[in-house]
C-alpha cells in the first residue's frame, strides 16, 4: 500500500484507547509480510504493543496505535484525507512505516517500529516498551506537529478531585450537605492558583474538563467528581504541593498522571517548533535520544473534522527517511 491507502486502513481499524487488538493484529501480519521480524507485547489483555525490526535497531521510529473517541471512519478528498487518527496518530503510523521500507530498500536495516498503547490516557504502553532491552541510539517520536522538528513539550499533570456530602431532601437543604457545592469551592481556589512562564514554551495552563454529581435537582448531592489537566512549564512538584494544600481536609486528590516538561535535540537544516501537547517520550527513556516529529497539525486532533494533508504525509516519509539517514552517518 502507498502512504495514503496505508492511513486510511489504519483509521478504518477503530483503535480507541483500550481497543488497540485488532490494529495491533493488522500491523503484525502487514510488517511480516514485508520482511520485519514482529513481536506483540502484551500491555494488558487484549491491548499490544507492536516492535518490528530488520537488524538491530539503532533508531526507532515510534507513535501511538490509539485514538481518541470517537471513531469516525476514513475519507478523502483531492488534498486531505479525513477520519479518526488522521494526524494523532494513523497517518504518522503510516509515514513511518513507509519511511522504514524506503530505509530497507537503500540499504539501512538498523531501523525499527514501535507502536503503542494508550498514548491518550496514561501511556501504559511507553511504559512496557521501557522495559525492551533494545540498545538503540535514537528514538524518533511521531505526534502531529505540521512536520517540524519540535525543541521542547510541556509537561502535563492530569487529577481527579472527589468530595464527598451528605443527601437529603432539597427543600430541606438544612438536612444535608452538599458535594457539588463544596466541589466548586475547592475548584475556585484551583483556578486561583498562580500558574508559571517559561521564556520558550510560554504559559502554563489547565482545563477543567470533567464535573460530574448529583442524581436530581430536588436532591441535595451527596457526590461530585471533577478532571483537571494541567499542561506544565515546570517540574510539577510545585503544583502537587498547592493542590494538596488547597485539598487537605476538604476533598481527595488523586493524581492520575504526570509527565515533566521535556527539552529535545535539534537537527542542522530542519524547521523547529515547540508543542504545549504531552508525549509518550518522557516515559521512553531507555530507547536513546529523543526527536519528535510528524505531519499534520494539533489543532486537527481531537476533533469532528481530524484530518491530515496528504502533501505533509509525503513530506514526512522524506523527513523520517532523511533524519535516520543523518542521525546514523553522524553517530558513526
Amino acid at each position: 500500500m502507498d502512504v495514503f491507502a496505508l492511513t486510511r486502513k489504519l483509521i478504518d481499524i477503530d483503535s480507541t484507547t483500550g481497543r488497540e487488538k485488532d490494529v495491533a493484529l493488522f500491523l503484525k501480519g502487514y510488517l511480516a509480510e514485508r520482511g520485519f521480524q514482529v513481536t506483540l507485547q502484551e500491555v494488558e489483555p487484549d491491548r499490544f504493543n507492536v516492535l518490528a525490526r530488520l537488524g538491530q535497531p539503532r533508531a526507532i521510529l515510534s507513535t501511538h496505535l490509539d485514538t481518541v473517541p470517537p471513531f469516525i471512519p476514513s475519507s478523502e478528498d483531492e488534498d486531505y484525507l479525513y477520519g479518526r487518527g488522521a494526524c494523532d496518530a494513523k497517518g504518522i503510523a503510516a509515514a513511518q512505516i513507509t519511511a522504514a521500507e524506503r530505509l530497507a530498500d537503500g540499504g539501512v536495516e538498523q531501523i525499527g517500529l514501535l507502536f503503542v498503547v494508550d498514548e491518550e490516557r496514561t501511556s501504559l504502553g511507553a511504559k512496557a516498551a521501557n522495559r525492551l532491552d533494545w540498545e538503540s541510539e535514537f528514538l524518533i517520536d511521531g505526534e502531529p506537529t505540521e512536520n517540524k522538528l519540535v525543541l521542547a513539550t510541556k509537561g502535563s499533570m492530569r487529577v481527579e478531585i472527589k468530595t464527598r456530602g451528605r443527601a437529603a431532601h432539597s427543600a430541606y437543604p438544612h438536612m444535608g450537605e452538599s458535594a457539588i457545592e463544596k466541589l466548586l469551592d475547592v475548584l475556585d481556589d484551583l483556578r486561583q492558583i498562580p500558574l508559571p512562564r517559561h521564556e520558550l514554551l510560554g504559559e502554563s495552563n489547565y482545563n477543567i474538563g470533567i464535573i460530574a454529581g448529583g442524581v436530581a435537582s430536588n436532591v441535595i448531592p451527596d457526590r461530585a467528581r471533577a478532571e483537571v489537566m494541567f499542561r506544565l512549564v515546570e517540574e510539577p512538584v510545585t503544583l502537587r504541593r498547592q493542590l494538596q494544600e488547597i485539598t487537605d481536609g476538604r476533598a481527595t486528590l488523586t493524581i492520575i498522571s504526570e509527565a515533566s516538561p521535556v527539552f529535545l535535540n535539534q537537527v542542522e537544516g530542519f524547521e523547529t517548533g515547540v508543542v504545549s501537547f504531552g508525549t509518550d517520550i518522557p516515559f521512553l527513556t531507555r530507547l536513546g535520544k529523543p526527536y519528535l516529529l510528524g505531519p499534520g497539525s494539533i489543532l486537527d486532533a481531537h476533533t469532528d473534522h481530524e484530518k491530515v494533508p496528504k502533501r505533509a504525509l509525503i513530506e514526512a516519509v522524506e523527513l523520517y527517511v532523511r533524519l535516520v539517514e543523518r542521525l546514523l552517518n553522524e553517530s558513526g
